[in-house]
Formats: C-alpha cells, sequence, structure tokens
C-alpha cells in the first residue's frame, strides 16, 4: 500500500496519506461507500453527470459542517451534477446530522466501512483513520478533471475554484 508524506498537516502535525495520489486527467477510480440508508453506494451511482466529491474529516466539525452546508447550497443551483459528502463518519451520524441541518441536495456518504474511497483516492489519513479534507471534480466521463488535498486539514478548500471547473463542464 502506497503512503505519502509531506503532503498534509493537521493542525501543524504532519500527517501520513494511504493511497496512490489522484491527478487531474486520471481515470476517476471507484469505490465503494455506504449510504445513510446502510446501501452500497459506488462512482456508478453518481450517474452520467459530472460529480463533485467534498471529502471531509468528520461532518460534525466546524469546517467539515461549513464545507457541507456549503456544497448543499450550491448543490440547489446545479441541477446536472451530483454532490456528494463523504466521511468516515457512521451512517446514523450522518443521517441525523443530515436531518438536522437540512441537508437534502447532497448524498452523504460514509466510508467507514471499506476505506475505498479514502485509500484509492489517496485521502486516507493512517494516524487517524479519518478522510482528510478536500475536493475532487469528475467529469461526465469519469476522468478526473480537479482535485485538491487541502495542505492543512483544519482549512477550508478552494470552493470557488472547485466550483468554476464545474461550471467549465456543464
Amino acid at each position: 500500500m502506497t503512503k505519502r508524506t509531506g503532503v498534509i498537516t493537521m493542525q501543524g502535525n504532519p500527517m501520513t496519506l494511504v493511497g496512490q495520489e489522484v491527478k487531474v486527467g486520471d481515470k476517476a477510480p471507484d469505490f465503494s461507500a455506504l449510504t445513510q440508508n446502510l446501501k452500497a453506494y459506488t462512482l456508478k451511482d453518481m450517474g452520467s453527470k459530472v460529480k463533485l466529491i467534498s471529502v471531509v474529516p468528520s461532518i460534525d466539525t466546524g469546517v467539515c459542517d461549513l464545507q457541507t452546508l456549503h456544497f448543499n447550497e450550491e448543490a440547489a443551483k446545479l441541477k446536472d451534477v451530483a454532490i456528494v459528502t463523504i466521511s468516515m463518519d457512521l451512517p446514523f451520524a450522518l443521517s441525523r446530522y443530515c436531518a438536522a441541518k437540512n441537508i437534502d441536495q447532497l448524498e452523504a456518504l460514509s466510508d467507514h466501512k471499506e476505506a475505498s474511497f479514502g485509500i484509492n483516492y489517496g485521502f486516507l489519513i493512517d494516524e487517524l483513520r479519518l478522510l482528510s479534507r478536500g475536493v475532487v471534480v469528475i467529469d461526465k466521463d469519469n476522468t478526473v478533471r480537479y482535485i485538491e488535498y487541502v495542505p492543512e486539514v483544519t482549512n477550508h478548500p478552494n470552493y470557488d475554484q472547485a466550483l468554476a471547473e464545474v461550471q467549465k463542464l456543464l
């Protein structure tokens, strides 16, 4: 298993990412996650739309909350885009969070079972078994068109750049 250092920090502490780095132009790797209803969810379930994957460490933290709320709001404006938020949170926690915050425009997914997304996209933090923060934009043909591994996990991703990349694909 590939491990990468020197890519991210969490509260200033260096962390190790597990999995190969995904780059713009790569074919989007498949993954298997769980929905809030414990159903399997893969890249195929996002259909032939433009895809935006918002990656967060834990839905119940400040930046993760704001990131999810931001993309939920944007999802309401982007009708031909499949948007998901993925974390290592349990499906039950995601369900509770989405109900409490009225998250109804995107799918919240759990990678806790297999860490399939985290490993296949290179977002899994080895020391914490959490996902690092980032955003992935994938075109209708499942080619990665934008990817951000946020260098300091406690910082926000570049929302404007990710959404500009989505707009280019519509």
